[in-house]
This record gives structure tokens, sequence and C-alpha cells, in this order.
């Protein structure tokens, strides 16, 4: 199968992060769909590079699956980089081809289908977002497959959904954020997102921490650096060593987070129950 990767991460968002965590959210994403299934063919594009040609329709249409990566970017705001990847993400719907995104995608993919982002209404979630709650209709969504009616995962946003274009599904939220979960169909396309972050691993959970302290110390989240940085230190040694419970206690998260099978599963989901078939009804091999 053949995948793109939109990664939406600025030039100096990317610097940052590769300096941070050793890789950019575009090579994250592109490395953990790799590990997904051996053979996939995997490519990798900058859309927020104002020289990138944007792919167009036809290109697009030759991948069975497009994922979306988180970013810095505010989509509310208008400017020349959002409006690339709005533009781009409506080439997307109209492709046809399956599409999936976390954090920002999600974003992206709404405000192009006809929805509103917004600054988070009640603050950041920072690290994990707790109690995912399934809706009605996320319990029978092939997307949260699996997954049990409350959860947690990896989470780091400021931003949120405002308002699901119409015709969306809401799948699940929390108490911070009323839109963690939709499917969007839009101009003949299918997308499923998430404000979380399935593709994260926690030693990258545990780098964002620390690239965000400054604001993190401003906002509440902890009284003085070395607090913080014992959290981040935590949950980077949980990340080594999974199966230690006792950690898993301090930071009150469970398998849904620890075990990498659980923590990916809208990924999972993504490719066997949406990509899979409709690479089936277009006949490919």
């Amino acid at each position: 199968m053949r995948f793109l990767i939109l990664e939406s991460e600025p030039a100096p968002a990317r610097d940052e992060r590769r300096e941070s965590v050793g890789r950019s959210s575009g090579e994250t994403y592109r490395d953990m769909v790799a590990s997904l299934g051996p053979g996939f063919q995997i490519d990798l594009m900058k859309p927020v590079d104002g020289k990138a040609e944007l792919p167009g329709r036809g290109t697009l249409e030759g991948y069975d699956g497009i994922f979306l990566t988180g970013s810095p970017l505010h989509l509310y705001e208008d400017n020349a980089t959002t409006r690339r990847q709005v533009e781009l993400m409506r080439s997307v719907f109209a492709s046809g081809t399956p599409s999936f995104g976390s954090c920002a995608g999600l974003q992206v993919a709404t405000v192009a289908a006809g929805g509103s982002v917004r600054p988070s209404a009640r603050g950041r979630e920072a690290a994990f977002a707790r109690r995912i709650t399934r809706t009605e209709a996320g319990r029978a969504h092939p997307l949260l497959r699996e997954r049990p009616d409350v959860f947690d995962a990896p989470a780091i946003h400021t931003d949120e959904v405002e308002a699901l274009p119409e015709g969306a599904t809401l799948l699940a939220g929390n108490r911070v954020t009323a839109i963690q979960a939709a499917e969007i169909r839009f101009d003949g396309g299918t997308f499923w997102g998430v404000q979380y972050h399935p593709e994260l691993s926690l030693g990258e959970v545990a780098g964002a921490i620390r690239r965000q302290a400054d604001d993190l110390i401003e906002e509440g989240f902890a009284q003085r650096p070395e607090d913080l940085e014992a959290h981040a230190d935590l949950i980077e040694r949980l990340h080594h060593a999974p199966d230690r419970r006792d950690i898993a206690w301090r930071l009150g998260l469970d398998e849904q987070v620890t075990e990498v099978g659980h923590r990916t599963r809208e990924l999972r989901n993504f490719i066997e129950l949406l990509v899979k078939p409709t690479r089936s009804e277009r006949g490919r091999a």
C-alpha cells in the first residue's frame, strides 16, 4: 500500500522538534505508519513550505491513504500558510482518497469542510487527554473499535474544533475538549480524525512537555521548572520501561496509553477498516 504524509509543521518547528526528540512530526508519522505494515510505501511532503508545489487531485488519487500531522499553526488565522493547508485538504477530499489526521490535522479537515476552529475554551491539554468518552455513534464507529468507552491518550494542544462541518459525526469528547474524535465526509472524500496523538511515543510526549515548559509553568501546570522536569522524566522512564506498573500508577495511566498496540489503535483501524476496503473498491491489488 502507498501512503502520503502531509507534514504541516513550519520549518522552525520541525527543527526544534528534531533537536528535542530526533524527529519532526512528519518523520514520527512516517516511522509509526511504517511499523504497522511491512512493505508500505510512504512519501513525506511539506505543504507549508511556500516553495513546495501542492500535489494535484491526480497525484492524491494515486495513494491509498493520506495522513495529516500535528502543527503549531492556528487554523482560525487567515494567512498564506493556513490557506495552503486548507486548499490542499479540499483537494484530498475531492480525490476520494481516505485521510486521517491528529490534532491540527483534525482542525485542517474541519475548516476545509466548512467547520470552525478556536483557541481551546478550557485551556490546553498537556501530555494526556483524560477520560475521552465515546459518543453513542463512536461506540459503533470503526475508528474507535476496541477502544473502551472511556480512555486516555497522548494529547498536546492549545486549539480545538469549535464546530464540526455539516454532516460530520462526533465520535468522542471529554470535559476539556468536546470534540476529540470525528468523521468528516465532504466532496466525495472521507476523513477520520482525532484531537489527540495516537502516533506519539511516550518519549515524544516528554519532549513536548520540555519544549513547552515556560508556557506550562505560566499556566499553572507546575510551580517550578524542576517539578515539570520531574514529571517529564517520569513519562520518559515509562517510555523506556512500559511494563513499570509503579510509574504508570503514579501517572494515572493504563494499557490504553502504555501499550503501543492500544495507543496506536486509531491508526490501525484507519488502515484496516477504511483504507483497505476503499482500496478493494478501487480495484487495486
